[in-house]
């Protein structure tokens, strides 16, 4: 692997580093093992016992709660309290032996068909090569940035192959979504303890590894920064970008025909749904370069947060609406409809605009203007591992003068109106608009403190010229 070969020096950087930082640590760590330690960025590293126990039970009762929600919808109508008023007069195991979804051997074939199929587009498509943020280890990585292609040529030889050519129904995802979760999840697990040994064994960049010392919280959180086969088959972007969010309308696709093939037709919700999904899905295609240089990227380490967390909750939980509606075919009213895409396009018109301007500043070195105004931003430095000083803009106008997530205002408006298709009589299609808002808000509290540590006193002057983290005077 390429971090295996520069290891001396890399030593020599970490530990270089390490005393510069002053940290009392020794930077190859344990049985001469290299990674973060001392002063650093990213993701926590000195964990705790309630961490550790909140991670462990994550990883045991999510899937659990991706499959409760699946076997609402498969066997209860969409209703959250009926899988309980079963249980409690069969019995628990007569819930878990008549509902809860089967393995299938066209369940595993369609999933690690696909898996496979995305794997080869990722690696073989053409693409121009993008680059994230700098690591705390110094690196700054290349990515193949494809996921536009493999998403048309995936949904032409899915909607050609079913509605064209009729090789196989529509419907077969929706027919199978069962399987497929349980396939899904025995992926997701076998990825993230791959991922645990891979970074033991054969890490892509030591140098950004972090250890815990807790076996579980490095399982959930993940040690290797960017685990890599090769130079550029980044298991990170793939997985945030291929399998799951691919097949996000592909999803949508297949329970749209599913419910043409229940009533005859595809009601205007269903209709409105696969529109706003696509506008979010396709958006992040277009702008994939972009996406190098968020969160998920930058700041996460790949463990079980990310290798389950796509393979399973992206594509089964962000999905509910459209297994909602074939469930319950809603008409809309018009007057209804319009208003719900209206709130949808506001939503990912912030969205766009917002990330537009920070990445236009960025680009042009703050020689450009917002509003018609010249951009107003703070020059920040910062120190990597390898004992470099970088140099950052934070800007402080526009959108990014009014909070410091105002993009997130964007978010939360367009996934409300992915719920607000659903009518108001069920609570689980809301479901996607609660734990948005929940993970933005943890995220806003996990970037306030990699921020801190990665821009020290320039932070403090950002936050001091940007005082609200969401929403202007409120949060």
């Amino acid at each position: 692997m390429a971090g295996k070969k520069s290891t001396g020096s890399v030593r020599q950087r970490a530990a270089a580093a390490a005393a510069a930082t002053g940290s009392a640590d020794a930077a190859a760590g344990k049985n001469g093992v290299v990674a973060q330690t001392g002063k650093t960025w990213g993701r926590t590293r000195d964990v705790d016992g309630v961490t550790i126990f909140s991670s462990a039970m994550i990883m045991l009762f999510c899937p659990i709660m991706v499959i409760y929600f699946w076997m609402a919808c498969d066997s209860f109508q969409c209703s959250l309290i009926d899988p309980v008023y079963f249980a409690l007069e069969h019995g628990p195991m007569a819930l878990v032996e008549e509902r809860f979804p089967k393995p299938t051997v066209l369940g595993f074939q369609l999933f690690f068909g696909w898996l496979v199929f995305q794997g080869l587009l990722y690696a073989f498509l053409p693409g121009k090569i993008g680059y994230g943020q700098m690591t705390p280890g110094g690196n700054l990585l290349p990515y193949v940035v494809n996921g536009l292609a493999a998403w048309i040529v995936s949904h032409a030889l899915f909607i050609g192959g079913s509605i064209g050519l009729g090789l196989f129904p529509g419907s077969i995802i929706h027919d199978n979504w069962g399987a497929l979760l349980v396939a899904a999840n025995v992926y997701g697990y076998l990825l993230t303890v791959f991922c645990y040994l891979k970074a033991y064994v054969a890490p892509s960049h030591p140098e950004d590894r972090k250890f815990s010392g807790s076996v579980i919280y490095d399982l959930y959180m993940g040690i290797e920064f960017n685990p890599r086969l090769g130079k550029l088959f980044d298991f990170k972007l793939f997985h945030n970008g291929r399998p799951g969010i691919v097949a996000w309308t592909m999803i949508n696709f297949s329970f749209a025909v599913a419910q043409y093939y229940k009533i005859g037709y595809v009601t205007n919700s269903m209709v409105l749904l696969n529109f706003l999904h696509f506008t979010y899905v396709i958006d992040f295609f277009i702008h994939e370069d972009w996406y190098l240089r968020t969160i998920d990227i930058c700041h996460d380490h790949f463990g079980f947060y990310l290798s389950w967390g796509d393979s399973v909750w992206l594509p089964f939980m962000y999905t509910l609406q459209s297994h909602f509606l074939v469930r319950h075919p809603l008409d809309l009213s018009w007057p209804y409809f319009f208003f719900v895409l209206a709130v949808g396009m506001s939503g990912y018109y912030i969205f766009r605009a917002v990330n537009n301007q920070k990445d236009i500043v960025r680009r042009t070195n703050g020689d450009c203007k917002i509003w018609g105004k010249p951009a107003k931003f703070i020059r920040t430095e910062y120190t990597t591992s390898d004992g470099k000083v970088h140099k950052s803009l934070l800007l402080t106008s526009g959108f990014w003068g009014m909070s410091r997530h105002f993009n997130y205002v964007g978010d939360l408006l367009i996934s409300s109106a992915m719920c607000l298709t659903c009518g108001f009589d069920y609570l689980l299609p809301y479901f996607y608009i609660i734990f948005m808002t929940i993970l933005l808000l943890q995220r806003i509290e996990r970037d306030q403190e990699r921020c801190k540590g990665k821009y020290a006193k320039y932070w403090e002057e950002y936050c001091k010229a940007v005082p609200y983290k969401l929403i202007p005077y409120i949060y």
